[in-house]
C-alpha cells in the first residue's frame, strides 16, 4: 500500500521519501529497542533531509502508531510542517495501550499481558513486536492527542468505521475540534484498510488532498 502511495504521489508530481522506522522494515535496531522519542528522532531526522533535498512545502502522511510520532513533533517543528495526513491514527495511548477499550488492545495490553511486561521485561503485541518497560512507560508520558488537537498545521484524517485496533471515535472528535481539518470515513474498514479497494480508497483521497493542499500553497 505505501509503495503504491509513492508511486500515485510521484505521479502527481510530488517528491517522495518512504521510509520505515527504528526496529521496522530494513532499518537497524531491534523492536526491542524502539521508543516514541526514538521515533520522534528518525521522524525530524528524514524531515529535514527531505527539506535539505527540496526546501518547498513539506507534507508529513504517518499511518497507526507513526502518528503518535508526527503529532509530538507538530508543537517541535512548527510551520516546517506544511500538512499532515494522518491515516488511522493513533491519538490516545491512554485508551489504547494503558487502558485498551477496542478488542485488539484488550487482547494485547489486558491485565495478562502487563504482568508478563513485569515478569519478562517485555510484552508481545500479536505473540511477536515486543514492547519494552521503557516504551510502556512512555505511554503514560506523551499526549500525542493534546498535541495535534492544539496545531494549526492543516490536516486529513482517514480512518475505517470498522476499526477493531484503534478508536475512529477518538480521531473522529479529535478531527472535529481543529480548524482546517477534514475527514473521511472509510466505510466498512477494519485497521490499516482491509482491502486493496480500500487501501486504494485511502490513497486516492490523501493524494487528492496534498495536491490541493500544494495548489493553495
Amino acid at each position: 500500500m505505501f509503495v503504491r502511495l509513492a508511486d500515485t504521489l510521484s505521479d502527481s508530481g510530488f517528491n517522495v521519501i518512504r521510509f520505515s522506522y527504528r526496529g521496522h522494515g530494513k532499518s537497524g535496531g531491534t523492536p526491542r529497542d524502539v521508543t516514541i522519542a526514538g521515533e520522534m528522532l528518525d521522524l525530524q531526522s528524514v524531515i529535514e533531509h527531505a527539506l535539505d533535498m527540496w526546501p518547498e512545502p513539506l507534507s508529513v502522511l504517518a499511518a497507526s502508531f507513526g502518528a503518535v510520532s508526527s503529532s509530538l513533533l507538530l508543537p517541535v517543528l512548527g510551520d516546517r510542517i506544511d500538512s499532515l495526513v494522518l491515516w488511522n491514527p493513533v491519538l490516545d495511548l491512554e485508551r489504547t495501550f494503558l487502558h485498551p477499550e477496542l478488542p485488539w488492545g484488550v487482547e494485547n495490553f489486558g491485565p495478562d499481558q502487563q504482568r508478563e511486561l513485569g515478569a519478562s521485561g517485555q510484552l508481545l503485541i500479536d505473540g511477536e513486536f515486543p514492547i519494552s518497560p521503557v516504551m510502556w512507560r512512555e505511554f503514560s508520558l506523551y499526549d500525542p492527542l493534546s498535541a495535534y488537537t492544539s496545531s494549526r498545521v492543516p490536516s486529513l484524517v482517514v480512518h475505517g468505521d470498522q476499526d477493531s485496533y484503534v478508536s475512529y471515535d477518538i480521531a473522529r472528535v479529535a478531527a472535529s475540534s481543529r480548524t482546517d481539518t477534514d475527514f473521511h470515513t472509510v466505510w466498512g474498514s477494519d485497521h490499516g484498510f482491509d482491502s486493496t479497494e480500500r487501501e486504494d480508497e485511502a490513497i486516492r483521497v490523501s493524494v487528492d488532498w496534498l495536491d490541493t493542499q500544494a495548489q493553495q500553497s
